[in-house]
């Protein structure tokens, strides 16, 4: 099938890779000129597992192409998707510029049926939207369809996401749409829930919303487990093995970040609020995750008191494992918070030190985990690499000038720190 992918963002390229490992044929668009010519080079501008190679691979098979041009992308395929950009404006609401830029773009190009398909993460009637803008621009009249197609690709496995999806989220309304939806998505061999247009376009916003709701749940349990004296890793792991409840999302640690749950949640409560409905609980989950942060600061301060002229060794810059992306990641937002203490700031991550350079002032960049403890007073985990589980901990002591482990992820057993001479401060659990 010839398909094209209008925005070669995170979303956009890791689809467009994986669809044109299918055996489709793809284009994919983006306006960010210095973007597309790395990519026909076969250089991806994103750290995701086995993306690159996907890429490389594609483009010698002549099964992927990128290009600056949406008239190229529009014209040689049938069925367009919509991975644009949606970041939020200041009243929380998503800018969908961008959406109908696209939209107008596709309209003045077609010349003949096109599917439209919108996979980036939007409000509910974003479709209709686009649907009367293609209508109002485009020429000759040509037929077309809109679908919403959300997708629930999680960065650091998003391949497997793509190939391997608990669902598949059809929204739309005509027989032809669902005819060719359902067969691009046939090699998968993976359910296939069709929906109407504004039930897909909401269920990627509600399942989000959800997912937060969980970790900010845990993360307010894990204050209730420090002040009784339990393990909120044993707590989860109790709650967790009912299946109605389910293990996922239930680690306690320093708060969610990434580009989707602050912003989705953000907006998801705009729209709710626009619709007269006030999502108290979404709001109280938004506060609950502003308040993690300042939690883990405060257990830092109560290890070293004063935090002017410490220096303080941070281990992950990412928002999770597996990834580059700094966007709302906690560990930056902690990283801030500390310097505006005065305290001295030493930083190492596997893979996101290149992007963070450009966005951290101030700090020191490390070659690894055991240089950002050298000299240090205390080691903040930040981001849960598996790198970091596999520390020499006798060699990490030796470089730090206080045995102070600040887990913010809770990677490590408490007893096992404590008996080596670490003094162990964990979220939510008995410090020994």
């Amino acid at each position: 099938m010839n398909i094209s992918i209008i925005g070669s963002g995170y979303v956009g390229l890791v689809s467009g890779a994986c669809f044109a490992e299918l055996g489709n044929h793809v284009i994919c668009a983006d306006h960010d000129v210095k973007k597309i010519s790395a990519l026909k080079q076969g250089l991806v501008p994103i750290y995701e597992p086995g993306l690159a190679e996907l890429v490389v691979n594609n483009l010698k098979k002549k099964r992927l192409k990128f290009t600056s041009s949406i008239k190229e992308a529009v014209r040689g395929s049938e069925v367009i998707f919509i991975a644009v950009g949606t970041p939020a404006l200041e009243n929380g609401e998503s800018d969908l510029t961008g959406i109908e830029k696209v939209a107008r773009s596709i309209a003045q190009n077609m010349d003949g049926y096109r599917l439209i398909v919108e996979k980036s993460t939007v409000p509910v009637e974003t479709c209709a939207w686009i649907k009367k803008t293609v209508a109002t621009y485009i020429k000759n009249k040509h037929k077309f369809d809109v679908v919403s197609n959300p997708e629930f690709l999680r960065e650091g496995c998003a391949i497997n996401d793509f190939i391997h999806p608990d669902r598949i989220v059809l929204g739309l309304e005509t027989l032809k749409a669902r005819q060719i939806m359902t067969n691009l998505y046939q090699p998968l061999n993976r359910p296939i829930l069709i929906t109407n247009v504004k039930s897909a376009e909401l269920i990627k916003h509600a399942s989000n919303a959800f997912l937060a709701t969980k970790i900010s749940f845990i993360n307010a349990l894990a204050c209730i487990c420090e002040r009784v004296g339990a393990d909120v890793k044993e707590v989860a792991r109790g709650m967790g093995l009912d299946n109605r409840i389910g293990r996922y999302f239930l680690h306690a640690g320093i708060g969610y970040g990434g580009s989707c749950f602050p912003k989705d949640l953000d907006a998801f409560i705009t729209i709710c609020e626009k619709l007269g409905y006030d999502f108290g609980i979404l709001k109280a989950v938004r506060e609950t995750n502003k308040k993690q942060k300042i939690f883990i600061l405060k257990k830092v301060k109560d290890a070293l008191w004063v935090l002017k002229d410490k220096t303080i060794g941070v281990l992950g810059l990412a928002f999770k494992p597996n990834t580059d992306d700094l966007r709302n990641s906690p560990s930056i937002d902690l990283i801030n918070a500390l310097i505006r203490e005065g305290a001295k700031i030493k930083v190492y991550d596997p893979k996101a030190m290149e992007k963070a350079r450009k966005i951290l002032k101030n700090v020191v960049f490390c070659k690894d985990a055991y240089q950002a403890a050298t000299g240090a007073d205390g080691l903040i985990i930040a981001t849960e690499w598996n790198e970091f589980k596999e520390l020499d901990f006798a060699k990490l002591k030796k470089k730090l000038k206080r045995a102070l482990i600040v887990d913010g992820r809770n990677i490590y057993d408490p007893k096992q720190l404590t008996g080596l001479g670490f003094t162990y401060i964990g979220v939510g659990r008995p410090n020994a």
